[in-house]
């Protein structure tokens, strides 16, 4: 994929993202870090301090476990909410023009359900990979792939 000179790049997932920008032209690919976050978000056992609770049947004398609040997976959601949030914010404030979002699938979804439309209205492709290990010479060439 050709970007054009000043294109946003942000690669991420439920924890970290990467926010990249294109400095020269359609011809040649150069991402230059211009962000980046991260999220301390231990497993969900180590959030959690207590059992599922229990709760009385209507029909018997027994109880029924609840299921758990996975607390890891409630934060990957919060902070995939909060880069939508950012994005937004920055499009309205004309800082990109064009946007490409690379992101796990679960990451993906969360950020096109917080999408507002003026990051839609700039978003040019979405690419559900998770490439926030990755250097940014391997970024560029999954992007130079696309």
């Amino acid at each position: 994929m050709k970007l054009q000179h000043g294109t946003w790049v942000v690669v991420a997932d439920g924890e970290k993202y990467l926010l990249l920008r294109n400095n020269v032209d359609e011809d040649f690919t150069d991402l230059r870090v211009i962000g980046k976050d991260e999220l301390d978000n231990p497993a969900a056992n180590k959030q959690s301090s207590d059992r599922a609770g229990r709760m009385r049947d209507n029909s018997s004398d027994g109880k029924s476990a609840m299921e758990e609040t996975d607390w890891n997976r409630v934060e990957k959601k919060r902070f995939a909410r909060e880069i939508a949030g950012k994005l937004e914010s920055w499009a309205a404030a004309g800082r990109y023009d064009n946007l490409v979002v690379i992101a796990d699938p679960r990451s993906l979804g969360e950020l096109r359900k917080a999408s507002g439309a003026e990051m839609k209205s700039r978003l040019l492709i979405e690419i559900d990979k998770n490439l926030t290990n990755a250097t940014v010479a391997e970024i560029e060439k999954v992007l130079n792939a696309h």
